[in-house]
C-alpha cells in the first residue's frame, strides 16, 4: 500500500511539473476572441476559449480542440493549441475547451463536459458567428480519444448530462481529428506486450487509465468499455482522420489501427482516413509540420465547407 501511494504521489508531482511547463499560447495578434468563457458552472474548468478568423467575416465552421495530458493536466490555452490555431488562416473558428481531469471527477464527467461544450456552442452561435451544423472536434492523446469518444456516442445519453446546461441541443459532430488517442483502454498492454515499444503498465492502479476510475482497469472492465469510443460505432457517425506514430512508447500504434479497421467495417474506407507516421513517436513536430497539416486541412474543408 505504502509503494502504491508513493508512486501515485510521485505521479501527481510529475503531472505538476509537465503542466507548469506547457507554454501559454499568446493570443495577442487574433483580432476577435473570447477567452474563459463558462459553458457549465458546476467546475471551474468547464471553461472554453473562442478564436475567430482577422480577415474572414460571416459565420464559420467551428474546430474544437480538446487538449491531452493523460487525462490529469494540460490547459486549453498551453501548446497543443498552436497548430489547431492554423485553422484560423483557413476560416476556420476554433474553440479550444477544459474539462475536469481526473484529479478532480471520475469519467464520464470528461466526456460529459465535452459534450456540454459542443451543446453550449450549438445554442450561443449566432453570438458567436458560428456555423451549427459544421462542427469538428480535433484532440492529441487523451484529447483523440475524447474526440473519437464525442463521435461515436453523439446523443448517447449515458455519457450526457443535460443538468450542466442547453439540454435541447444535439452533441453531435460532423468530423473528427484523432491524433494518437487511446480507445480501448483494456488492450493497451496486450499491445504493448506483442510489440515491446512501450510500458506494460496501463493497467496498473496508478495508470492514467484506471485513475480516470479510481481502481486498476482490469478489475472493472464492463465499466471500461463505456469510455471506448468502439462500443458506440454506427453508420452515422461522422467522417475520421486518424493519425498515428509507427513507434510510439506510450500509447500503442496498434490502438488506432484497430479502431479504423472497425470504423471501416462499419461505416465504409470512404468515411475513415488512417495514416501512420514511420519513425515517429507520442506526438511531436512531425504531427504539425505544415505538410501533415495540409492533409488535416484537406480532410476537413472536404467534410466542413
Amino acid at each position: 500500500m505504502k509503494s502504491i501511494i508513493f508512486k501515485v504521489l510521485i505521479l501527481n508531482i510529475l503531472c505538476f511539473l509537465m503542466a507548469c511547463q506547457q507554454t501559454q499560447v499568446s493570443s495577442q495578434n487574433i483580432k476577435t476572441k473570447w477567452l474563459n468563457v463558462s459553458y457549465a458552472t458546476l467546475s471551474n474548468a468547464q471553461k472554453l476559449d473562442i478564436y475567430l478568423p482577422n480577415e474572414s467575416k460571416g459565420i464559420h465552421p467551428v474546430i474544437i480542440h480538446i487538449h491531452g495530458g493523460a487525462f490529469m493536466f494540460g490547459d486549453k490555452a498551453d501548446k497543443q493549441v498552436t497548430p489547431v490555431l492554423e485553422a484560423l488562416k483557413k476560416g476556420y473558428a476554433v474553440v479550444s475547451i477544459n474539462y475536469r481531469l481526473s484529479g478532480e471527477a471520475k469519467f464520464p464527467a470528461q466526456i460529459q463536459d465535452v459534450k456540454a461544450a459542443i451543446r453550449f456552442i450549438r445554442a450561443n452561435a449566432a453570438q458567436y458567428q458560428l456555423k451549427t451544423d459544421k462542427i469538428a472536434v480535433w484532440g492529441g492523446s487523451a484529447g483523440g480519444h475524447l474526440s473519437a469518444l464525442a463521435a461515436t456516442s453523439g446523443d448517447i445519453a449515458a455519457l450526457e448530462d443535460l443538468s450542466l446546461g442547453n439540454p435541447t441541443q444535439s452533441s453531435r459532430v460532423q468530423a473528427v481529428v484523432d491524433w494518437f488517442g487511446p480507445i480501448n483502454f483494456l488492450t493497451m498492454d496486450a499491445h504493448f506486450k506483442v510489440s515491446s515499444k512501450g510500458k506494460t503498465d496501463h493497467d496498473n492502479l496508478d495508470s492514467p487509465e484506471s485513475r480516470l476510475w479510481g481502481k486498476p482497469i482490469q478489475t472493472i472492465a464492463d465499466s471500461v468499455k463505456t469510455a471506448n469510443p468502439e462500443t458506440y460505432i454506427s453508420m452515422d457517425d461522422p467522417v475520421f482522420f486518424i493519425q498515428h506514430g509507427s513507434v510510439d512508447k506510450l500509447v500503442p500504434t496498434e490502438q488506432s489501427v484497430d479502431f479504423s479497421k472497425k470504423l471501416i467495417e462499419i461505416l465504409g474506407s470512404n468515411k475513415v482516413t488512417m495514416e501512420i507516421l514511420e519513425g515517429v513517436e507520442h506526438g511531436g513536430k512531425a504531427f504539425e509540420t505544415p505538410e501533415n497539416l495540409t492533409k488535416v486541412f484537406r480532410f476537413l474543408d472536404t467534410h466542413l465547407k
